[in-house]
C-alpha cells in the first residue's frame, strides 16, 4: 500500500535534519508548519496571510474577517478505527472525544453546516471496524457528513468503503456538490498507491469536466485523504498526478484544499490556492525527516488529546480564503 509501517512505533521526535532534501530545510519547514496543539485561526488579509492563535480569536472572531460566516463546517481525519498498539490503544474513544468536540458550539454562532472526514476511517477496511465510526460519528449535530477513502479504508479493494460511504459516487469515490455558493470536490488519491498517492487519468478527466463550467470566482474546496501537493517526497508525502490537479484549480480566485494522511498541521498558500492537512483523531505521525520513517508516534502519558484534533472552517463570501481553525482535544474551548 504505502510505506507506512503499522508495527513500527515512531518513538519521540528525533532532531530533525537541517536539510530534509526535498527542497524544505527546517526553518522553512517550521514557517509553514503548526504543530498540533497551538490551534491556530488564519485567513487572507489585503493578500497577506494572517494567524492568530484560537485562544486569541474566540472573543473577536477570525483574523481580518469583518463580518459573520455564512457558513462553517468541520474537517475531522484519520481515526483509524481498529487500530490498538502503543500509540494509541483507545481511538474509539479519541474519535468520540473529536465528535464531542464538533458539538461543542459557542453561544451565539451555528453549529457546522456538514462535516467531511478527510480518510483512513478504519484500520483494517474491517466491517466491525467501519460500524464502530458509524455510530460514533452519526452522533455529529452537523446536517451530513461527506467521506473520502484513505488507503486503510481500501485493503479490501474499497468494497466495505463503497457500499457504506461511496454510494453515487463516481468511479472509486470521487464526485462533488454545491453548498451556498461554493462548490465542494472529494477525490480519491489512494487507490493506486505505491509510494505516494495518484489520481489517475479517468479522474483527472472527470475534475476537468467537473470544473468546466464553473465561473471562476466559484469558491472551491477540494478534499481527499493524502496531500495534493508534495509534504515530503521520501515519505510518499504527496501525490504523483497532484499537479495536473492543481493545474486545473489554479484559474479560480479562492481554491482551498483540505488532506488529512501525515497525521498533522501542515499549511502553505500558493497565489489563489490555499493547502492545510488536519490533525488525526487516532494518533500522530513525526514531522518529515524528524524520524526515520513515518508511522504512529508516541508522545507523553496525558499528551496524547493535545496532539489530536479537529479543523472547523469558515466561509465569508468577499475574502480570498477560508479561515481555519485547528484546535486539539485537549482544548476546552
Amino acid at each position: 500500500m504505502n510505506r507506512f509501517k503499522e508495527d513500527e512505533e515512531v518513538q519521540d521526535s528525533q532532531a530533525v535534519r537541517q536539510s530534509a532534501g526535498d527542497g524544505i530545510d527546517r526553518r522553512n519547514f517550521l514557517g509553514c508548519m503548526a504543530w498540533a496543539g497551538t490551534g491556530l485561526l488564519w485567513s487572507m488579509v489585503g493578500g497577506v496571510p494572517a494567524s492568530r492563535l484560537l485562544a486569541q480569536t474566540m472573543k473577536g472572531g477570525p483574523s481580518g474577517v469583518g463580518k459573520a460566516a455564512d457558513f462553517t463546517f468541520v474537517q475531522i481525519s484519520d481515526s483509524h478505527i481498529g487500530f490498538n498498539k502503543g500509540a494509541n490503544p483507545d481511538v474509539t474513544g479519541t474519535l468520540t472525544k473529536a465528535i464531542d468536540k464538533v458539538n461543542l458550539v459557542p453561544a451565539g454562532m451555528k453549529a457546522p453546516d456538514f462535516m467531511i472526514h478527510t480518510g483512513d476511517i478504519t484500520q483494517n477496511s474491517k466491517a466491525v471496524e467501519f460500524d464502530t465510526a458509524a455510530q460514533v460519528i452519526k452522533s455529529a449535530k452537523v446536517g451530513e457528513v461527506f467521506y473520502v477513502p484513505g488507503e486503510h479504508d481500501f485493503i479490501d479493494d474499497g468494497e466495505q468503503y463503497k457500499g457504506r460511504f461511496g454510494k453515487g459516487t463516481q468511479g472509486n469515490g470521487w464526485y462533488s456538490y454545491n453548498h451556498k455558493g461554493v462548490h465542494f470536490v472529494g477525490l480519491n488519491n489512494c487507490v493506486q498507491v505505491d509510494a505516494m498517492g495518484n489520481m489517475g487519468g479517468d479522474q483527472l478527466a472527470w475534475l476537468k469536466s467537473d470544473l468546466a463550467g464553473l465561473s471562476h470566482s466559484t469558491p472551491i474546496v477540494v478534499f481527499a485523504h493524502i496531500p495534493l501537493w508534495m509534504v515530503y517526497e521520501k515519505w510518499g508525502w504527496g501525490t504523483k498526478d497532484g499537479e495536473q490537479a492543481l493545474a486545473m484549480l489554479k484559474p479560480f480566485g479562492s481554491v482551498t484544499v483540505l488532506n488529512g494522511h501525515i497525521h498533522q498541521v501542515v499549511q502553505k498558500v500558493e497565489g489563489n490556492v490555499a493547502f492545510h492537512t488536519a490533525m488525526a483523531t487516532a494518533f500522530p505521525q513525526p514531522a518529515p525527516g524528524a524520524a526515520p520513517n513515518p508511522g504512529p508516534m508516541m508522545v507523553p502519558a496525558g499528551k496524547l488529546e493535545s496532539v489530536l484534533g479537529v479543523t472547523k472552517v469558515q466561509l465569508v463570501h468577499g475574502h480570498a480564503h477560508l479561515a481555519v481553525v485547528d484546535s486539539t482535544l485537549a482544548e476546552t474551548a
